[in-house]
């Protein structure tokens, strides 16, 4: 509601912008009053020196409580890695089945890999087991704020001073034992509390700031409802104008987002829509952004990494020329309000119903400055007679679609000269293995067959492939053809530079542990050229830009931190 004052400043009436908490309670397991003669489980995410810090805190314990026995992390499998969720269902049997008292899990040294120590800690202590969790002071924050959204905000954790990658043998195993181990015998044994300041909970229709427009606007911020910028108050008159857009209830419950585990409904999607700037018109673009976010598919809970993989809203169908977004000149550059605002909405839904907040549930290191919708060039691509983005990700033609993907960085490919596909292809190419490092996880080791990098070309290029006799697949396949670096390299990538895959493996000994396909160990030379994905249908690619402009820009992938996942847009 909006009020005019004698002064003539009108005042605002304005709606909370978060989502109530939608996943089960749980209370921690039971503590044990002492802890000689019980059986202790190591559960690894197999990064950050775990294999390191398992073996101090064993010597030590066995030290303490002669009669401990303990159980191996490879006994349970990888709690961060590709198949973090079966690994995870899994724990409860095989704890069970292993005669497991109590659990120390760890190693959460990174904003990806904190969440999954807590993800698994979770799923321990609802199985009745005891847990301790090795959090690196820098995310024990992170480690609180994701808490209540796996059901318990009193998951114990257990401190690593410092960051254990930066400490020598001797400075780790010093730190373990004066101000770790102290902290595990405190988490297994004592009744554990929550911890940190417990988030805004208001019912959804509640007036929660009252004032005018600047008033608003320092509450939102104080309250970090704001992404820092001035938002539109959203008042009950606004939001109700958004849901009049969408054929939805507007207590439609979308689905459940974490690392907040508040429900996303139609309400908060149109209350963060009007905070946004973006118009009613567009809501149910919104709703279709809010349904990839629930998606499990996507992976939402991985958006607070250190790595800062920003997520990348790609829209393709007519609808998106009939509201004015800008597929040309300037395309991700901020001056249309269509694609400045819906690409808005998505970081200050993020922010306020997702609960990644920086600090705390949003631990990135470096975030990425664009945030503007991508919109493919829809009428350039149907005269060269190429099947749309849209068709390519398997949707009938016409269909208006949302995709979003989580993008770690862009190179730009620009000037893309000459006639001949062949040498355009592999200028492309380079610029997707520049663009390529550490992502190469998600090609090999961690989650072996996600990487899922974007190559955006001007229709100028696309035009000139098409005369060549290339459409979209057969690009795709000439990218895969020269996307290429030698083994050793890649092994570098996802090993030594990263800390990521542990053991310094190759190629040939992830393929043979199932964690990389058989076309990356054809032979033992280590300059043989492997592609940086696992098929040609793994590069996304799509057409939008200036018409009259030759050139490209490529993202890297964040792989399952934020796996590309497309929901069609419904109307009302």
């Amino acid at each position: 509601m909006n009020k005019v004052s004698p002064l003539n400043t009108t005042e605002y009436e304005t709606l909370w912008p978060g989502g109530q908490i939608a996943v089960p309670i749980f209370e921690p397991a039971r503590r044990p009053a002492k802890l000689d003669g019980l059986t202790v489980a190591f559960v690894w995410d197999y990064v950050f020196r775990g294999d390191d810090i398992f073996p101090i805190l064993q010597e030590a314990l066995t030290k303490a409580y002669p009669t401990m026995t303990f159980v191996s992390y490879d006994r349970f499998g990888n709690i961060f890695g590709g198949d973090e969720h079966g690994v995870r269902a899994r724990l409860p049997e095989l704890l069970l089945a292993s005669g497991v008292d109590v659990a120390i899990t760890g190693v959460g040294c990174c904003g990806a890999c904190t969440p999954a120590v807590m993800r698994a800690s979770a799923a321990i202590e609802r199985a009745g087991v005891p847990t301790a969790s090795l959090v690196c002071q820098g995310f024990v924050a992170q480690a609180h704020a994701i808490s209540p959204g796996q059901g318990c905000a009193a998951l114990p954790v257990a401190t690593l001073r410092g960051h254990v990658d930066s400490q020598s043998v001797e400075e780790l195993r010093a730190a373990v034992l004066e101000h770790t181990l102290p902290m595990v015998i405190q988490c297994l044994t004592e009744e554990p509390v929550a911890q940190g300041a417990g988030a805004d909970n208001f019912e959804p229709e509640e007036i929660t700031a009252s004032g005018s427009f600047e008033e608003i606007n320092r509450i939102y911020d104080e309250k970090s409802w704001s992404d820092g910028l001035p938002v539109v108050p959203p008042t009950r008159r606004t939001v109700e104008a958004f849901l009049k857009h969408t054929p939805d209830t507007p207590n439609r419950q979308i689905g459940v987002i974490q690392p907040s585990g508040a429900a996303v409904t139609t309400w908060n999607v149109a209350v963060n829509g009007v905070m946004a700037g973006c118009r009613p018109q567009d809501m149910p673009i919104l709703v279709a952004i809010a349904e990839v976010l629930s998606a499990p598919e996507y992976g939402v809970e991985h958006s607070g990494d250190t790595t800062g993989g920003d997520a990348l809203i790609i829209l393709d169908g007519p609808i998106f020329k009939e509201l004015g977004f800008n597929c040309e000149n300037g395309a991700m550059r901020d001056g249309i309000r269509a694609n400045n605002t819906v690409g808005r909405f998505l970081r200050l839904f993020l922010r306020n119903v997702g609960g990644l907040r920086p600090g705390a549930g949003d631990k990135c290191t470096f975030g990425h400055p664009a945030r503007i919708a991508l919109v493919e060039h829809e009428a350039e691509v149907g005269k060269l007679g190429w099947p749309s983005f849209s068709e390519q990700r398997g949707f009938e033609p016409g269909s208006n679609l949302v995709t979003i993907g989580r993008f770690t960085g862009d190179t730009v490919v620009g000037s893309v000269y000459g006639s001949d596909a062949e040498g355009i292809a592999q200028y492309l190419a380079d610029g997707l293995i520049r663009q390529s490092g550490w992502e190469l996880i998600f090609t090999v080791g961690l989650a072996p067959g996600t990487h899922r990098p974007l190559v955006v070309i001007s229709p100028m290029i696309a035009k000139t492939l098409s005369k060549a006799g290339f459409d979209r697949a057969g690009l795709q396949e000439l990218l895969f053809k020269h996307a290429r670096m030698p083994a050793w390299k890649m092994v570098t990538y996802v090993g030594a530079f990263t800390n990521l895959v542990a053991g310094g493996r190759t190629l040939n000994q992830l393929y043979a542990e199932g964690l990389a396909s058989e076309q990356f160990a054809i032979s033992d030379d280590p300059e043989r050229l492997v592609p940086i994905v696992e098929r040609p249908e793994d590069i996304l690619l799509v057409v939008s830009g200036d018409p009259y402009r030759s050139n490209g820009i490529v993202f890297g992938s964040n792989g399952i931190h934020g796996f590309p996942t497309s929901r069609e847009v419904r109307q009302a």
